[in-house]
């Protein structure tokens, strides 16, 4: 297998991509830390740059925004009572939501901020200008949250439709422990977050700093899956070269929702290339079912 102009097309996009968010923190210096002086707008710049590149290659019927999900406990398909029993619910606001535009409708819509249904929702990313370890517990519990209100209402787990990916993603990150490394501190942190077995679609599919790692969650090779499996999580170290990864894997994530059978009829494109390179393997937790 070839691919290599992919993954140079890949790695030059992620180095303008961060030489961009560079140039904001030289016109705008903070005088007394790395980044921009208003560190308010300093991570709203990182994510609408984020969402803009990713808008760039996602196809036209997703849309790249920011806003709620909202899941009211009414019908669903002709007649489905499902929810009858539940409450309506809706998330926090989330940084990022990939929404299937072309094929469902939103509630509301200011701009760039929306108020949608859990059936268009493909991915929702958190961003963190500067990732920290305290952001991974509280926004991956976010993010399974986000996977609840998405869960699909088939009553038979192989009817439903797959969850959406679920990601958290830092423009640079500060980790350090001179005790632990850092993607061993971060996988003790999903350990004891999923230490109820969720369902493997709630759990985070990425968690990484664009510019020098990320660690991911690997799909198991095989459908049906066995009830009682476990998900394994691996991490990556990246030199210069090899930045196109974390952004693949973001593309790819979402292109995998997307054009997954339960979603639609469509067989998906080659658009990314992944060098063959040995992943460290973190550990695996179990989970109760797929979805």
């Amino acid at each position: 297998m070839d691919g290599r102009r992919l993954q140079d097309f890949w790695n030059q996009e992620v180095l303008a991509l961060l030489a961009v968010y560079r140039q904001f923190e030289t016109l705008l210096p903070s005088p007394a830390a790395v980044g921009a002086e208003h560190r308010g707008e300093d991570g709203r710049y990182v994510e609408a740059l984020l969402r803009s590149y990713l808008q760039k290659y996602l196809p036209k019927d997703l849309e790249v925004l920011t806003g709620f999900i909202l899941r009211p406990a009414v019908k669903t398909g002709k007649n489905t009572r499902n929810r009858k029993n539940q409450i309506d619910q809706h998330s926090t606001q989330l940084d990022i939501i990939v929404c299937d535009t072309g094929t469902y409708p939103v509630f509301q819509r200011m701009g760039d901020t929306v108020i949608v249904p859990p059936e268009a929702v493909i991915a929702v990313l958190s961003v963190k200008k500067k990732l920290r370890g305290a952001d991974v517990a509280a926004e991956c519990k976010a993010l399974a949250a986000v996977g609840r209100i998405c869960r699909s209402d088939e009553v038979k787990p192989q009817e439903r439709r797959r969850g959406p990916f679920l990601a958290l993603v830092g423009a640079s990150s500060e980790l350090a422990d001179t005790r632990v490394a850092k993607e061993k501190k971060i996988f003790q942190k999903l350990e004891e977050l999923y230490a109820e077995p969720p369902t493997f679609d709630d759990m985070v599919g990425f968690i990484g700093d664009l510019s020098q790692w990320y660690v991911f969650k690997a799909r198991p090779p095989e459908e049906p899956i066995p009830t009682n499996s476990v998900a394994k999580y691996l991490h990556f170290s990246l030199e210069n070269e090899e930045l196109h990864h974390g952004f693949q894997f973001l593309i790819s994530g979402i292109l995998s929702v997307y054009y997954d059978e339960t979603r639609r009829n469509m067989k998906r494109p080659g658009y990314t290339s992944f060098p063959r390179l040995p992943a460290q393997q973190l550990g695996e937790i179990p989970f109760k079912g797929l979805r």
